[in-house]
């Protein structure tokens, strides 16, 4: 029987990639419901929301990133803050032998999405224990907003490159 490994490179042991969720935490979380409890008694019509979601990371070590969703969630009716939400939710990730061209999707996208529903869970649970029907989110696209943020960036620096060339170019006399 041929080995199926013949003309590929196995691995070294302990060079795989590999990634490991050490834990979670919630750094911050304030919930708000300023008109309470003439809020939860009153009829009308149906709250409008706005949620926003961002990412961030920090490099705590060689290989240990602490990944941290923002959440902001307001809902309103008519001029009335009904309640406002902020949260802001982490992970602590250990990432080995990961290339560097693979490091910035894996942190921005993969990280986020796992630890995205434990942020989702928290939510809806402060809202609900707030008095109002919980707050579930639908699931987010990590990888849009990935590709969004590099195309924000590309612009900035293209921006940038531009008005510094144009600082550059001889001023006609």
């Amino acid at each position: 029987m041929a080995d199926d490994t013949q003309g590929a490179a196995a691995p070294q042991p302990g060079t795989a990639p590999s990634m490991n969720l050490v834990g979670q935490y919630i750094r911050d979380l304030s919930f708000e419901n300023p008109g309470a409890p003439a809020t939860l008694l009153g009829g009308g019509a149906n709250p409008a929301f706005n949620v926003s979601i961002s990412v961030g990371v920090k490099k705590q070590s060689d290989e240990i990133y602490a990944i941290e969703l923002t959440l902001n969630a307001k809902a309103n009716r008519e001029e009335t803050v009904l309640f406002n939400v902020e949260l802001v939710y982490g992970g602590i990730f250990r990432i080995k032998n990961v290339p560097e061209n693979q490091l910035s999707p894996l942190l921005m996208i993969e990280c986020p999405r796992l630890i995205f529903p434990f942020a989702r869970q928290v939510l809806a649970s402060v809202t609900q224990q707030g008095g109002f029907p919980p707050l579930m989110m639908e699931p987010v696209d990590f990888s849009a907003i990935y590709r969004q943020n590099l195309a924000k960036l590309a612009q900035q620096q293209g921006g940038a490159q531009a008005a510094d060339a144009a600082a550059e170019a001889p001023k006609p006399n």
